[in-house]
Formats: structure tokens, C-alpha cells, sequence
């Protein structure tokens, strides 16, 4: 079988790499460019061409061929531009689930294909599994990575069956040690490399000068929420007894608004749309004997409100919502139909331990009603489900 590889120059996809061709496969890698522009990386991170020069050295030490893509174009407008709308929306976006689905396993894919691939692989911390349904079908399944520490199926939550149906994870079933250790027993070049941090294939970056290249900064209030302030209000948090009924979910599901006299004003920002609920730094407030953190952004009237330490209540709820169309099923097999719910497993975020909740299907959308309270729910994230077996069978974006 002749497998494409995206060798990155890391040490995940070089792995990958070598244990195709150990296994007899036909590889070839191929190295993809999507970013020219540095406003706002900052210096010395994810260089590319570095990066392209330790790929061709991995290829030439397994002796595969290498081809070089340029898709910086369809980058921009599929990555890169999603990114500056959802942000100046006051949404934060995550652009590695979006390069996922978007370039390397479609505008990239389709490279590999052209060049004679018969499937594409990459170093993700994911496994694959496939089954035959009763109607003859072949279902494909997105399974977590057997590092637990590292699994990465979280950024692929939006792929579809026909994208897993030519994809390969060969490092799934291993774990990162053990990917160093055959990469040094292999001598390959990126044995070593520190794993890439950031936005993918930008690199690190200083988020509020990077989005200035469309987002302009306008100057308002830093407004504080006090933990008294909280008793004159109804927290948004199931207390696990009130029947679930569809009223009380629209009402766990929406954020408080709050109002600029709920709190005093001690600093400035630099525009609500650079902020994300439950961050912490570029505040640059002292006085306060723990670290802020927002805990809502007003982009209307361009406040942001944060509250003191890591337990204020304002960070924390029980319920989010999901619009009908931003609700993606990696089995379509197993979507729930309006007026249905099932029990699953579910994160919000990259290496968030997986969390027990409720899923409730509804002509509007998903609600997913957590066990415990959760951290920083946040509007234009993932949130991604799995069953207990530990399969992603669906995902979504996070309207509220």
C-alpha cells in the first residue's frame, strides 16, 4: 500500500514515517507550508523552514521520497480568516481542530492523493478501528490515543467518516517515550526536537499583536465582580435534583450578563475581542491577593469583567448549548434525534480530563449538562463526546 506521510520534521510524524516503511509500505512524505507571515509570532518559535530541513533529512535517512506543498492560500482563508471572524466576534476559536478538518485531512489529503497515496498518516495520538454494520457498511471509528497523557483525538473531533476512512495513526497505540526511544534507536534526525507549542503551523504568538493585523484595538473598562456579588444572583449550576426539563436547560445554558455598576472598575484593556473567558494573563492588574481571571467580555460595549482566584463562582457552569448546525457527528450512526439524550464523556478543551455529562438533543441544538460544574465554558471552542469505550462519536462548537 503506498502511504503519504505529513512529516513536519517532529519527532511524532518521523516515527510515524519509520514504522510504515518497517511495516512494507510504499511511503512518501510530503511537507506542507500554510504560513509565510510572522506580525506577532514570536521569534526563534516553529520556523518553517528549519522544520523542512530536518523533514528532508528524516526522509532521505528512510530513504522515502519527498515532495514539498505550498497551501498557505487555503490556509488563510480556511484557518487563519475563521480565526480573526470568530475572535472579533468575541468567540475564541481553535484553530487546530479547524486545520485538522480543513487542511490535512482534506486540502492536503487531496495532494497526497494526486501523487498516488492510497491513505494518509500522521503522527497524531489517536487510534483508528473499523467494523462492518449489519446493512454491509464499513464504519470507521476515532478512538483516544493509548497515551493518555497525549492523546490528540480531541483535535480531530470534526473529521468524517470519509476523512478517517483514509487516514492511519501509526503512533496511536504507543506512547511518547517509546516514540523517542525508536526514533533514537533509529538515528533520525528529529529525535531530539521539542514538540511544536502554539497555533498550528504559525507557531507562538503574541495573540493580541497577531490579531491587530485585522482586529483594531479600542481602549475600555476592566471591571472586577466581587464573590458577594453572587448572592444576590441565581447561579447557573444544576443542583442536580430540579427535573431536567427543556426551560431549565435554556436557563443553565445562557451566561450571565452582567452590568458594569454589578462591580467597580479598577484598569483598562485593550479591546474585549483579545480576551477569553478564564484567562489569566495580559491583564496586568496588581493589588489582589490571587491572579484574576475574565469571567465574561462584553463586546457590544466593549467591557471585560474578571473576578479574584480560581474558585470565583463567576468561571464556573453546569450546562452549555450547541446549535443544531454546529453539532458534528463523527458516527452519524449514533446522532441523536430531538427529544433524545444519552450519557457520555465529554472535554471542552485539549488535555481536559474527560468529564461526565448528559447530552440532550432538542430541535434547536445540543445541551450537554455536566455532573460538576466546569471551568471556563466558552463560546467558539470544541466541545467533543465519548462513550465509554473511550470512541469520539461527536462534536460541536460552542454557541453559549
Amino acid at each position: 500500500m503506498k502511504v503519504a506521510v505529513g512529516l513536519s520534521g517532529g519527532v511524532d510524524s518521523s516515527v510515524a514515517a519509520l514504522l510504515l516503511k518497517r511495516a512494507g509500505h510504499e511511503v512518501i512524505a510530503l511537507f506542507m507550508q500554510n504560513w509565510h507571515d510572522t506580525t506577532g509570532t514570536l521569534y526563534g518559535d516553529c520556523p518553517w523552514k528549519d522544520d523542512k530541513m530536518i523533514a528532508e533529512m528524516v526522509a532521505k535517512k528512510l530513504d522515502i521520497p519527498f515532495h514539498f506543498v505550498d497551501l498557505s492560500e487555503v490556509y488563510g482563508k480556511r484557518v487563519v480568516d475563521y480565526m480573526f471572524s470568530e475572535y472579533g466576534k468575541g468567540r475564541t476559536p481553535n484553530p487546530d481542530v479547524l486545520c485538522n478538518r480543513e487542511i490535512k485531512f482534506d486540502a492536503f489529503m487531496k495532494v497526497a492523493l494526486d501523487l498516488g497515496a492510497d491513505m494518509v498518516a500522521t503522527g497524531h495520538y489517536c487510534r483508528k478501528d473499523t467494523f462492518v454494520n449489519e446493512e454491509g457498511k464499513e464504519i470507521y471509528r476515532l478512538l483516544a490515543g493509548a497515551d493518555h497523557n497525549k492523546d490528540q483525538s480531541y483535535f480531530l473531533c470534526q473529521l468524517s467518516q470519509e476523512q478517517l476512512s483514509k487516514a492511519l495513526f501509526p503512533i496511536g497505540d504507543i506512547d511518547k517515550p517509546e516514540v523517542r526511544r525508536l526514533a533514537r534507536e533509529a538515528d533520525l534526525p528529529s529525535a531530539d526536537k521539542k514538540d511544536s507549542q502554539g497555533i498550528c503551523f504559525v507557531g507562538k504568538v503574541d495573540l493580541p499583536v497577531f490579531l491587530q493585523q485585522k482586529l483594531e484595538a479600542r481602549e475600555g473598562k476592566v471591571v472586577e465582580i466581587f464573590r458577594e456579588h453572587y448572592r444576590f444572583i441565581e447561579p447557573a449550576v444544576y443542583d442536580g435534583i430540579s427535573p431536567v426539563t427543556g426551560e431549565l436547560l435554556r436557563k443553565l445554558s445562557r451566561p450571565y450578563e452582567y452590568r458594569e455598576s454589578d462591580g467597580k472598575v479598577i484598569g483598562k484593556h485593550q479591546g474585549a475581542q483579545f480576551y477569553t473567558i478564564g484567562q489569566r494573563k495580559g491583564l496586568n492588574i496588581g493589588g489582589h491577593a490571587e491572579p484574576l481571571f475574565i469571567i465574561s467580555t462584553d463586546m457590544e460595549n466593549n467591557l471585560i469583567y474578571v473576578g479574584e482566584g480560581h474558585m470565583h463562582p463567576g468561571l464556573y457552569r453546569s450546562c452549555l448549548f450547541i446549535y443544531s448546525d454546529e453539532v458534528h457527528w463523527v458516527r452519524p450512526d449514533l446522532a441523536l434525534k430531538p427529544c433524545e439524550k444519552k450519557d457520555y464523556r465529554l472535554r471542552i478543551r485539549y488535555r481536559q480530563p474527560l468529564q461526565d455529562a448528559t447530552v440532550y438533543a432538542r430541535e434547536e441544538g445540543l445541551y450537554v449538562l455536566f455532573k460538576e460544574p466546569q471551568r471556563g465554558i466558552t463560546a467558539g471552542q470544541f466541545a467533543a463526546w465519548y462513550t465509554e469505550d473511550e470512541e469520539l462519536v461527536g462534536s460541536g462548537v460552542i454557541s453559549r
